[in-house]
């Protein structure tokens, strides 16, 4: 068993939410992967069925990248490793944000053995504060219209949920001008 292989199966069995929440993690890897999704944390509906983006915000995120079911969760080219590991739960506005252990403790470990990443995608606010910690702008509309900033090695994306409609309609640029260069960058990290 490879060391990426040993990673998985621990981070797979990881409790050290238990006292938060109910431990369900749900990431998917290989060492050949190229493209690195790191989304905020599983939703409700990911949860119960362990398959990542397994909702109407992954059909839009496959939209943007371009990619049928077939190709997005080909683990062998494409990696997802949430910030958050497992469903935080629900707020009053939508699901609470990952627990604040879980990226410290998986992420690092997990980058190490994923070497053939070419681009990197920082969904929302929680991925990229820990990603790009001083780096980000005062907020995730000012660090996504910042996107060329952090190329080649990231693109920074807003959550692609069916809740950010006004912010997709509010801010055309991004279908214009970030999601082409997106497909694009994706397309040559999968080649």
């Amino acid at each position: 068993m490879s060391s990426l292989a040993k990673l998985l199966t621990e981070a797979r069995v990881c409790t050290i939410c238990a006292a938060h929440l109910e431990p369900r993690p749900v990431l998917r890897a290989a060492a050949s992967a190229r493209l690195l999704i790191v989304g905020q944390a599983p939703g409700r509906r990911v949860h119960k069925t362990g398959i990542p983006w397994n909702d109407p915000s992954g059909d839009r995120l496959r939209d943007w990248l371009g990619l049928d079911r077939a190709a997005f969760y080909d683990e062998a080219r494409i990696a997802i490793v949430p910030a958050g590991l497992c469903f935080p739960g629900a707020g009053k506005n939508g699901d609470l944000p990952p627990r604040p252990e879980c990226a410290p403790l998986w992420h690092p470990r997990l980058w190490a053995e994923l070497r053939d990443i070419r681009l990197t995608l920082l969904i929302g606010q929680h991925a990229q504060a820990f990603y790009l910690g001083a780096r980000r702008k005062e907020s995730l509309t000012a660090t996504v219209a910042a996107w060329r900033e952090y190329l080649p090695e990231f693109v920074c994306l807003p959550h692609p949920s069916p809740r950010n409609q006004l912010w997709f309609k509010r801010h055309p640029w991004f279908a214009a001008e970030l999601l082409p260069e997106l497909r694009q960058r994706a397309s040559q990290a999968l080649a």
